[in-house]
């Protein structure tokens, strides 16, 4: 069974919904998947060379992600993570750049396989957002699928 980790960073709890759902999703299709915070992920004793895919998903507030992601993304350059299946996504009230910044990073500096393009909801309840982040989690099932 292929395994999945979902790091998120948030502030009103709106992305840590949107990553609930992604992990539903990948459940859905079979996915063993572990969720965290940014903060619980240094408690936890995780290593994310231990999965297959890697989802990170943070807010945007004032045009940027927020700060514990910034820090979290530098602390896995110390992991060995090219050619896992990755996704990122993300809350926003006006802008949405976080979760395109995460995923560029995965794509670009740790040479990840990421899946579609950065998933950006205001909220998971408003206008079909549940459907879309589920939906995300499967497809980033898919690709392990595929990959496997």
């Amino acid at each position: 069974m292929s395994k999945a980790l979902i790091v998120y960073a948030t502030r009103t709890n709106q992305t840590k919904g949107i990553g609930e759902l992604v992990a539903e999703g990948l459940r859905m299709a079979g996915v063993d998947v572990q969720i965290m915070s940014v903060q619980e992920f240094d408690k936890a004793g995780v290593n994310p060379e231990d999965f297959d895919a890697l989802v990170l998903g943070s807010a945007t507030y004032h045009g940027e992600m927020m700060q514990p992601m910034k820090t979290f993304l530098f602390k896995l350059e110390r992991y060995s993570l090219e050619g896992k299946v990755g996704g990122s996504f993300g809350a926003f009230g006006w802008s949405g750049e976080a979760p395109g910044r995460i995923f560029d990073t995965m794509k670009n500096i740790y040479q990840m396989k990421m899946v579609g393009g950065p998933l950006r909801l205001k909220s998971a309840a408003l206008g079909g957002g549940i459907e879309m982040a589920q939906g995300y989690g499967k497809e980033i099932a898919g690709a392990l699928n595929d990959a496997a």
